[in-house]
C-alpha cells in the first residue's frame, strides 16, 4: 500500500479513539493495539475463524466488489468485519456477536500485526467498509457449506 494510503487508514482508524493523537503516539512506539469505539464510524460483526475466512474467500471472489476491513484474533480465533454502523441491526448465528455502539474493541495498526490482532484486509483509508448484504450472503453459503464439511460426531462449538 502506497505510504499515502497508510496515512490515511492511521487517521481513518485512529479518529474513533478517544484521544487520536495518543493512539497514533502508542501504534509508532510499537505498543500495539489501540482501543477504539465501535458505533460511531463502523460496527464489527465478529464470527468464529472458519465461518469468518470461509465468507472472506468468498467475498474476494466477485471481483467487482473488494472486502472492507477485517481483522483476525489469533488466539481468540475470531474473524471481525468492519460495517456500517446500524444500532438496530440484529446478526443471528452459532458464535456470531454484533459490536456496536457503546463497546470498544482493542485494534492495531493499519500497517502491522501487534501480538495476536491482524488485519486480513487492512482499511484503506477512505472509509470503505462492508456492505451487510454481501456480508450476510457470504455468512449464509459459508455456513452451509461448513454444515456439509463437518463431521456428525463433531463436538458444538462453545458458542453455540
Amino acid at each position: 500500500m502506497h505510504d499515502t494510503r497508510w496515512k490515511q487508514a492511521v487517521e481513518w482508524l485512529a479518529a474513533a479513539a478517544t484521544d487520536p493523537q495518543e493512539c497514533k503516539r502508542q501504534w509508532d512506539r510499537g505498543q500495539g493495539t489501540a482501543l477504539l469505539a465501535a458505533g460511531r464510524y463502523w460496527d464489527v460483526l465478529s464470527v468464529p475463524d472458519r465461518l469468518g475466512l470461509l465468507a472472506l474467500d468468498l467475498l474476494w471472489s466477485d471481483p467487482l466488489a473488494l472486502p472492507g476491513p477485517t481483522l483476525v484474533d489469533v488466539t481468540a480465533r475470531r474473524v471481525g468485519f468492519f460495517l456500517p454502523p446500524d444500532p438496530d441491526s440484529e446478526w443471528v448465528g452459532c458464535g456470531v456477536r454484533h459490536v456496536g455502539r457503546g463497546a470498544w474493541i482493542a485494534v492495531p495498526p493499519p500497517y502491522r500485526p501487534s501480538g495476536r490482532l491482524e488485519w486480513l484486509v487492512p482499511p484503506d483509508g477512505t472509509g470503505t467498509l462492508h456492505a451487510a448484504e454481501p456480508l450476510e450472503r457470504a455468512l449464509r453459503r459459508a455456513t452451509g457449506t461448513l454444515a456439509v464439511l463437518a463431521p456428525v460426531s463433531a463436538e458444538p462449538s462453545p458458542d453455540c
